[in-house]
């Protein structure tokens, strides 16, 4: 096993991925409230698929973040063919809806090598472990609930979420951020830059982003390599 010192991971599609169950209710949800259109459900899961993939495209190229509740009111407007008519819209309240809705139908673990790895980096006892995650349709203070719920929070000693920290991968000064927490977590500013590792899925936001600092990288998931190579 290659041992560093830290291990900074992306979160979805790295360590978990979406539950259909939750992409269904939710198109069927915006359905049924915001369609005075009357759109079909795979046009508005359509434009679920559309917003979502151009506001991560916004984020990437900017290095911001695009809100939850910005990104639902894109969705509302699309389906009613550009009607921005917001005015009566509890914009608090849906949110709420669809916390809901992740934490009945919850994301599910990427895979079964998952667990075994993050705890065999945890065993090592000179290794900290961080999340680095881009958020979309779902907060950061909804996926820390998650995390709890599948009972992989105890592995991490911080996570950054861009929606709180206003900075979406590959900006690299998120990827500064998470050397800063490092440091504090760890109490050692001298950590050498190739004692830390980024894993995620994604070439532009995740290895391109961490390669800029100076940092390890290794990709899973997209290209066939397993989580589990880090234990190699």
């Amino acid at each position: 096993m290659n041992i560093y010192q830290h291990y900074s991971f992306d979160l979805w599609l790295t360590l978990i991925k979406s539950n259909p169950l939750f992409k269904q209710e939710r198109t069927r949800f915006f359905y049924n409230h915001f369609n005075q259109h009357q759109k079909t459900l795979e046009e508005v899961s359509r434009i679920f698929r559309k917003t979502d993939l151009l506001c991560n495209a916004i984020n990437e190229k900017t290095g911001g973040n695009i809100d939850a509740e910005e990104m639902y009111l894109m969705v509302i407007s699309e389906i009613n063919d550009d009607d921005n008519a917001f005015g009566s819209i509890d914009l608090a309240g849906l949110y709420e809806e669809m916390d809901a809705l992740v934490l009945k139908h919850l994301p599910v673990i990427y895979c079964s090598e998952t667990v075994k790895t993050l705890r065999r980096i945890k065993a090592s006892s000179d290794s900290t472990i961080s999340l680095l995650s881009n958020t979309a349709f779902i907060k950061g203070s909804t996926l820390r609930r998650v995390l709890q719920e599948l009972e992989l929070e105890h592995f991490f000693d911080f996570q950054l979420y861009s929606d709180e920290t206003g900075m979406s991968k590959p900006n690299e000064k998120m990827f500064r951020l998470m050397l800063e927490n490092v440091a504090i977590v760890r109490n050692d500013t001298a950590i050498p830059l190739s004692n830390i590792i980024h894993i995620g899925d994604n070439v532009k936001a995740d290895i391109n982003g961490a390669q800029v600092t100076g940092i390890r990288t290794l990709l899973v998931n997209s290209n066939h390599q397993c989580i589990s190579s880090l234990l190699n």
